[in-house]
């Protein structure tokens, strides 16, 4: 199944879609958070997905309890440093986390800015401990609307340096592209790299503005660009990485079934599409996972060829230099 020979990575995990059940109790006892449940044992199903939900909406709807233990930066350092050690638990030899520090702050009115430090710290210090490279992504998040991703994109530049790439996550449908288009322009010419959450919400259109008007380099699910083949071979023609999160997309209703989902489409047009997990606390899953159900022959069904793509496509695909990967690699071979 996994091809031991390739790195292993996830580029589509959202730190504050990944707080620990036991996490979320502690930090809401410490902090005399008052939860709707009296015990640890009653807490998951309020924050893990039971089946599906109706929509994207209702989905991030179980992030709210997770972020809501938050109280201070200490919090914020420990589930960065908890994701972490996730990560080297799954197995995984590389990841991008992406967190929206204004969605982390809100429940108790932390500084933006200093959530982002918080973040940074208590990842680089696992990333550390561990021996396992982990780079950042800020998110925007469009559902809280214009004015206040500014304020969020200033708290993450506060911090450039520490992170790889700007994404938009949120309300795709209620908040569309065009609403953000004046914050990417200076991001298009900057070092920073654009991933953009499209096409799983809204239609093609949607992939279109977040290639055209915000300059994505990566798409975020990008599950209706089967419905488009002009935008199939563009993103073919200019390999713009697609973030492929297949359980997470029946989690949300974006699909039925794993089987009707068009990664295998992608995948024999020639896609850079790689597997991820998205949120995995909510969706309580881990990478190991993504590729069982990749591989089963009620899920994906795909053959060996076609994952061990996955994970080349994976690799390459990531926000890494060149010597990066190739230090990745020779890791993985010794």
């Amino acid at each position: 199944m996994i091809d031991t020979s390739i790195p292993l990575v996830d580029l589509h995990r959202h730190l504050d879609g990944n707080i620990r059940v036991n996490t979320v109790w502690e930090l809401a006892q410490q902090h005399a958070i008052k939860l709707p449940v009296a015990n640890v044992s009653d807490l998951a199903p309020l924050i893990q997905v039971q089946g599906v939900e109706a929509d994207l909406v209702s989905f991030l709807s179980k992030l709210d309890l997770m972020v809501g233990v938050l109280a201070d930066l200490d919090a914020v350092y420990r589930v960065a440093f908890e994701n972490v050690e996730d990560i080297v638990t799954s197995g995984l030899d590389y990841a991008e986390l992406r967190f929206s520090p204004a969605y982390m702050a809100m429940s108790h009115r932390l500084n933006p800015s200093d959530v982002v430090a918080a973040v940074i710290d208590g990842v680089a210090s696992a990333s550390k401990q561990f021996d396992v490279p982990v780079k950042l992504i800020g998110i925007l998040s469009r559902s809280f609307g214009l004015e206040a991703c500014k304020i969020e994109l200033e708290a993450l530049l506060n911090h450039k340096n520490d992170i790889v790439a700007i994404d938009l996550a949120g309300d795709e449908l209620g908040k569309p592209a065009p609403m953000f288009e004046e914050l990417f322009k200076p991001l298009r010419n900057s070092d920073l790299n654009i991933t953009i959450h499209a096409g799983e919400a809204d239609g093609p259109q949607s992939i279109w503005n977040a290639i055209n008007l915000l300059g994505a380099q990566r798409i975020g699910h990008g599950v209706r660009a089967i419905e488009d083949p002009a935008l199939m071979q563009y993103l073919l023609t200019h390999q713009i990485g697609m973030e492929s999160c297949p359980t997470s997309n029946l989690h949300t209703s974006t699909v039925a079934n794993y089987a009707v989902h068009p990664i295998k489409q992608f995948l024999a047009q020639g896609l850079c599409v790689g597997l991820n997990t998205d949120d995995p606390g909510v969706s309580a899953i881990d990478i190991q996972h993504e590729y069982r159900i990749a591989a089963a022959s009620d899920g994906l069904a795909l053959n060996q060829e076609q994952i061990s793509t996955l994970q080349r496509n994976g690799l390459n695909m990531a926000f890494l230099s060149d010597a990066e990967r190739r230090q990745l690699i020779a890791k993985k071979l010794t």
